[in-house]
């Protein structure tokens, strides 16, 4: 049974990186509230593309041929798309410098910032463009891009990804101011640390580890102390969020960056 308040019954979603991870919770949520899905993403997850209402294309996002394909087997297949998450990311800790032990392998590279640029800015570029085509003559539309505080405060270690982040809010900024008047809202929505935490990948601990100069032993932090909360973010949590402003419930919404972090802050 649907989510009555937030009845999204008739509506075509487009969630890039709709797999995993946030993507996949996000997917997960919008069916719950009675939405039609379109999974663009480059991996398939049968066990979602087997329900009813989720539609998976596979898409490169970085790739302009590819999500103009996206746009027209949508609106082919639906004859229009009431919302798009740009939810698809890349990210890789690397020092701008590595003060430490002067490692080129521990430094950011031509090819890291041209990785996470095409996907995390030009995807969402891409993509937008192609959906705000369509949302313009319908006269609707909203479009949701999924940020990170690491786009308002900085990440050491993540100095790229967090531009790229940064580089998003600016975009869901401008859009709003244009598209407004064809009643298309902007929004963004900045997580911070969520479930899974980063400490459970032993690859990513030691990574996140040798950025900050520590052992990777040292690194536990304390959420208790840091997050006001006293926890991290769930997943569903920030799909609650997401579906929320997708829906007819957040109609004057547009053109802010919502911050879903338990509080944290450089504070």
């Amino acid at each position: 049974m649907g989510n009555i308040w937030l009845d999204m019954t008739g509506k075509i979603i487009i969630v890039t990186g709709g797999s995993m991870g946030i993507g996949q919770h996000i997917v997960e949520d919008l069916l719950t509230a009675g939405a039609t899905v379109v999974i663009a993403d480059k991996s398939k997850n049968d066990d979602l593309a087997s329900k009813e209402n989720v539609f998976h294309f596979t898409c490169d996002i970085s790739k302009k041929t590819e999500v103009y394909s996206l746009i027209e087997e949508t609106v082919k297949k639906f004859g229009k798309i009431d919302g798009l998450v740009n939810n698809a990311a890349v990210h890789g800790p690397r020092l701008l410098v590595d003060y430490y032990n002067n490692d080129p392998e521990r430094e950011a590279s031509e090819k890291d910032f041209d990785f996470m640029t095409s996907v995390n800015l030009k995807g969402a570029f891409f993509c937008s463009q192609a959906a705000a085509r369509i949302m313009i003559g319908q006269k609707s539309g909203v479009i949701v891009n999924i940020s990170s505080e690491a786009g308002n405060e900085g990440s050491l270690g993540q100095s790229i990804y967090s531009a790229t982040k940064g580089a998003l809010n600016a975009f869901t900024l401008s859009w709003a101011k244009e598209l407004g008047r064809f009643n298309i809202r902007v929004v963004g929505v900045a997580p911070g640390i969520n479930e899974p935490t980063p400490m459970g990948n032993a690859e990513h601990v030691a990574e996140f580890a040798y950025a900050r100069g520590v052992k990777a032993s040292d690194v536990s932090p304390d959420y208790q102390k840091t997050l006001p909360l006293g926890r991290v973010g769930k997943l569903d949590e920030i799909a609650d969020l997401v579906t929320y402003l997708l829906s007819d419930r957040s109609s004057y919404i547009t053109g802010t960056i919502i911050n879903i972090t338990g509080g944290k802050s450089r504070g």
